[in-house]
């Protein structure tokens, strides 16, 4: 048992710090970095895919989009899979309760290593690409609702910022209709809550007339 309890505990803790450290990787930064640029002090000064794509055009920000979700998906795909290739002891269903709690750990420390890379000092992304990326491999049918709605608010607007937020707040509205699980509903609560802090900052530039559009000139 004790040798078992070891095991469980060591797949956690091994997941938890590989999931972080893989967040952590800061794709936009290094991608600017290559070309000469530090993202940091351009646009935005944030290292995510839009402030890339400003930056240096559709090609990279897209890429960096692309490769930002699969730091997201990974972890959360793969981790639970690990864990039941040991079949740890225990029934049926406790296994796959673990496994699910280990996709929620993941999920919360991939996302935390895009959000604050320890490479930065701390200071990274708002975290919405890598959030997708893991609510793909855990939750699709929520995360497919909240990119409509990110479409539709797109769409409409031209904003990035307004965009994401309006799909934060429908990813655990879509998890609470969807799974009826109080649980994940509160988890994707959390995790969307985290998004739209991330974006404090445009939402104070929103509500001056000062965030960037998409198709247009900046505003100075």
């Amino acid at each position: 048992m004790d040798s078992v309890a070891g095991m469980t505990a060591a797949i956690w803790i091994g997941c938890a710090v590989a999931s972080y450290l893989l967040g952590s990787i800061p794709t936009g930064f290094l991608w600017a970095k290559a070309c000469g640029i530090d993202i940091r002090t351009i646009g935005s000064g944030n290292i995510g895919a839009t402030n890339v794509m400003r930056a240096l055009g559709k090609g990279p920000g897209i890429t960096v989009l692309l490769i930002d979700a699969l730091k997201g998906f990974l972890p959360v795909f793969l981790a639970p899979r690990l864990f039941m290739l040991f079949q740890l002891g225990g029934n049926e269903d406790t296994v796959k309760n673990f496994a699910a709690t280990l996709q929620i750990l993941c999920c919360v420390c991939v996302i935390a290593g895009h959000n604050w890379t320890c490479w930065l000092r701390f200071k990274g992304g708002k975290g919405v690409a890598t959030s997708a990326g893991a609510l793909l491999a855990f939750l699709p049918l929520p995360l497919l609702c909240g990119l409509a709605v990110w479409g539709v608010a797109f769409a409409i607007w031209r904003y990035v910022s307004l965009a994401s937020i309006c799909s934060a707040v429908t990813v655990p509205l879509a998890t609470w209709f969807i799974t009826n699980n109080l649980s994940l509903t509160v988890f994707t609560t959390v995790l969307s809550a985290v998004a739209i802090w991330k974006h404090k900052p445009n939402i104070q530039r929103l509500l001056t007339g000062t965030e960037n559009r998409v198709g247009r000139t900046p505003s100075h």
